[in-house]
This record gives C-alpha cells, structure tokens and sequence, in this order.
C-alpha cells in the first residue's frame, strides 16, 4: 500500500529513511505547538484550544500534503502571521480574534481559487525580488522585537519610545541562555536545537521555581472555545481587505519559497528547474489554511524546516504522513504546553528571526532603487509593529522610486495596482 501511494522505489527511498526524515523534521518545527498557542493567548485565545488547533492544523496540513501531493513539505501554523494576527489585526487595529480567524479563512479560499486557475504564478512573478526579501526580513526583525519584548529586555520609555530592561532579571537572562543553547546546538549540528532549548529553559524555570508543575501527559484539552469560531460578516467590510491581503500576500511567498527551496534540496525538480504537481502543493496548503482557522488557529503554512528532513533523506509524502502522525500524538502533553514560559521561546522568535533575515545578501544593494525599499520594508514593520503596512510601504516606495528615477522598465502592472490600493487605503483609512 506505501508504495502504490508514495512510490518509495520509483524515488529511491524506504519507509526507515522517511521515518528518519519525517522524526528529523517534526523535531525541529515541534517548537511552534508551545509558541504558537502562547502568542495567540495574547489575543484573548484560550491557550489549552488553540494547542489542540495547532497540533491537528499541523496534522491536517501534513496530511493532505503528503498523500495528495506526494511531497515531503510539513506544514503548521507559520511564524510571522500569528504574530500579524495578534499584534496587528486584533491589538493595534482592534479587531476580535473571531473576526482575525474570519480573515484567515477568506486569505485561504483566495489562496485556493488562486491555485486552481493559476493566477498565482502571475502574482508571484509580478513581486519585485528585492520586495521579497525586505517583507521576510522585516518579519524576522517583527518576530526579535516580540521575543525581546517578552523577555523584558526592550520595554516601553516615554522618553524614547523603548529603551534596554533589567537585563539580570530572571526572565531575560532565561531568554539569552535560551538564544545562546539554540545557537550553539544548531552550530553543532543537533537537529532538535530549538525544542531542546524551549525544554531546558522550562526545567530552569521549574528548578528556581519560577514555573510550577503541572503534569506531562493528559487527555488533550477541548478545542470548543475556537472551533468554528470565526466570524465572517465582519470580513466582509472594506476595512478587512487590506487584512485578508496581507495574510494571503504573505502565505503566498511564504509557500512558494518553501516548495523551490525544499524541492532544490531535495533534487526533486524537474529537467527545466519547475516542481512536479505544483498545483496539488499549493492546494494541499491552502486547504490546510481553510481548515485550520475552522478550527481555531492563524494561517497553516509550509515550513521551510522541511528542508531537514530531506537532508535527512526524506523524499516523498510518507516523511510528511509521518511528521503529522507525530503532530497527532503531541495533542497529549498539553500540561507541558501550558508550563512553558514565555521567556523560554523568546530565544526561538530571535533565532527564526536570524533565518528570516539571511535573505538580506541577495539584495542588489548597489542599487538604491531596490535597496532603499527593502529597507523602508525592513525597518517599518518592527517600529510601525504592523506587517501589513510596512508591504503596503515597501510598494508605494518601490513604485515611487522607480518612477522618480526613470526605471518604468522595473514596473509592472501587478506592483503598480498594490501600491496603488494602499495609498488610496493610507489616504482614506
């Protein structure tokens, strides 16, 4: 039956090795059924639901991923848009997480018409690079701003807005050991770095009792206080818009990067560097995002960890069956979930902030008509604390620039209509 479904012969591979691949990735992405839930408790979300919404989103996603599309691409909920979920659109804008959730489902039906009759691909390859780039990095220097603030190591000032916390306090020094363990155990190869140091950081936390104890394992918490919870009257206003544009601008890259850069590790392209059944990928996490705001969680999406497993060997959809079988069998240390502080993932939102960021070498930045965009982008997001109007910034930059300068060559429609709509958006509110 393995190999009628995944073909394990035909793409030179065993169910060992994809059990190998599929432990290695569900090692390195596992840190997000503790930060996930955290960060959208921020919202008002029941903590013990969204940890049941996140694992079977996740499981969901993996899934459908592996036995439609074959591939070994986990999904779960992705960094970055739940921080634009909770920060953006319910804190600074206002908006209930019921009405945030409505967005996340509507950003997925979008996503999954756009697979289905190929727009996607006009879209994608209408965005500038260097646009790519700067809303990644931005995203990662979003993400160290909430790690740093949750840590207390940058708090509010009335004299400069922020300014350096206690440092020696317990919280920020738990923060920094956890950044500095993350590192040093990535350096050396230990493909479990991140959920490793989330664990240590907790036991500290537990030993100096700052954390108390609540068990391990128990049965998974009720998912009722945000399954099928989102309300999608309010997504209908024009306000919400530029929110659902956001969280399907966001995925779409987000899950386009990921299918290249695992497919290229993987060697599993074709002769003319495209990715076999990419329509069925692109549907697989779409779908995942429609189900996971169903059940209570911000946008699912491909996690470029995969790119572990298929180091590992993974090479078809069995890694990513496994990797949700795994998600599954995670529902049952909610008590463990629920004791991890959040100093313990701070450190995590930096590290994934250093990816996020790598992306910034690609840059042309001997040309400032790419690079003074990216950096609008870049810089934006954090201090602005919204991801939604830093992209709608880096457009209108880009697009101003360029006509300022006489490049009208590097415009296009696609970049023209985007800048266009936020600055009538910024202009009217």
């Amino acid at each position: 039956m393995l190999e009628k479904l995944f073909k394990l012969k035909q793409n030179n591979t065993s169910l060992k090795q994809e059990a190998v691949a599929g432990l290695t990735t569900f090692l390195t992405m596992a840190y997000i059924i503790f930060v996930n839930p955290m960060m959208l408790a921020d919202a008002g979300m029941d903590h013990g639901a969204v940890f049941v919404a996140t694992c079977l989103a996740a499981a969901l996603g993996c899934l459908i991923m592996g036995l439609l599309a074959n591939y070994p691409i986990a999904l779960a909920p992705g960094m970055g848009l739940n921080a634009f979920f909770t920060y953006t659109v319910v804190g600074e804008m206002g908006y209930s997480w019921e009405t945030a959730l409505g967005a996340v489902f509507m950003s997925g039906v979008c996503f999954l018409i756009l697979s289905l009759v190929k727009i996607r691909e006009w879209i994608v390859n209408s965005i500038p690079m260097s646009l790519r780039f700067g809303i990644a990095a931005g995203i990662g220097l979003f993400l160290a701003l909430i790690g740093l603030k949750s840590a207390g190591i940058v708090v509010a000032s009335p004299a400069t807005l922020v300014t350096m916390g206690d440092i020696t306090s317990f919280p920020a020094m738990m923060a920094a050991l956890g950044f500095f363990l993350i590192i040093a155990m990535v350096q050396r190869g230990l493909k479990a770095a991140v959920i490793f140091s989330i664990l240590i950081v907790t036991v500290l936390g537990l030993l100096f009792g700052d954390v108390q104890y609540n068990g391990l394992v128990s049965m998974p918490p009720s998912i009722a206080p945000t399954f099928m919870k989102m309300d999608l009257s309010s997504v209908l206003e024009v306000s919400m818009l530029s929110v659902v544009f956001a969280f399907l601008f966001v995925d779409l890259f987000d899950t386009s990067g990921t299918l290249v850069a695992v497919a290229q590790r993987g060697g599993l392209l074709d002769d003319k560097g495209r990715l076999p059944r990419v329509k069925r990928a692109l549907t697989a996490d779409s779908v995942a995002t429609i189900t996971g705001a169903a059940l209570g969680t911000s946008t699912t999406t491909s996690y470029i960890e995969s790119t572990a497993g298929v180091s590992a060997g993974g090479r078809t959809g069995l890694t990513a069956v496994i990797v949700g079988l795994l998600f599954i069998a995670a529902l049952f240390v909610s008590p463990l979930a629920g004791m991890v502080p959040a100093y313990a993932t701070a450190g995590t939102l930096f590290y994934v902030a250093i990816l996020m960021m790598s992306g910034l070498i690609n840059v042309e930045w001997d040309d400032l008509t790419e690079a003074a965009p990216v950096v609008v982008t870049c810089l934006l997001m954090p201090l602005t604390f919204s991801i939604a109007n830093a992209i709608g910034l880096g457009f209108i930059s880009y697009a101003m620039i360029k006509l300022l300068t006489g490049r009208f060559k590097d415009l296009n429609a696609g970049v023209l209509v985007v800048a266009a709509l936020f600055l009538i958006k910024f202009i009217y509110g």
